[in-house]
């Protein structure tokens, strides 16, 4: 799917993904800054994506993990600092929770700085809720 918006595309379409931005701008975020490129083109490949392109150029990014029916994880939400303040995050979030992907029973994400965002799309914090940060033995970090 393709949609349109002043001088942006947003497309679900997987083949338009610039790994080499997503690559980039995760290792810039907080959240992934020790994740391999390995295993984020492994996310990839996985997951449904969401690219914002300002022509050719990839200028957000966006990608939605799950099982089509029950759940979903809305994750790597990220958009380039020189497009940042244009309305493409809010943007992306009406757009995802529109797509088939997250009409399912459970809809989550993680964030440490955006409430404020996600909160006017419904979103609200978990009480005693667990988390299991594994760290593996047998990859290096970063």
């Amino acid at each position: 799917m393709e949609w349109m918006r002043s001088d942006y595309v947003m497309t679900d379409d997987r083949e338009r993904v610039d790994a080499d931005f997503v690559i980039d701008a995760l290792r810039g975020s907080y959240w992934a800054a020790a994740r391999d490129e390995a295993r984020i083109r492994r996310t990839l490949e996985t997951s449904t994506c969401f690219s914002v392109l300002e022509g050719e150029r990839q200028v957000a990014f966006a990608r939605v993990v799950g099982d089509g029916a029950a759940f979903a994880w809305i994750a790597d939400v990220i958009v380039d600092p020189g497009h940042r303040g244009r309305g493409l995050g809010k943007w992306m979030m009406e757009t995802l929770l529109d797509h088939p992907c997250c009409d399912v029973d459970v809809l989550l994400l993680a964030t440490r700085d955006a409430q404020g965002l996600y909160a006017r799309y419904g979103f609200r914090e978990v009480a005693n809720c667990m988390r299991l940060d594994r760290v593996r033995q047998d990859r290096p970090a970063g």
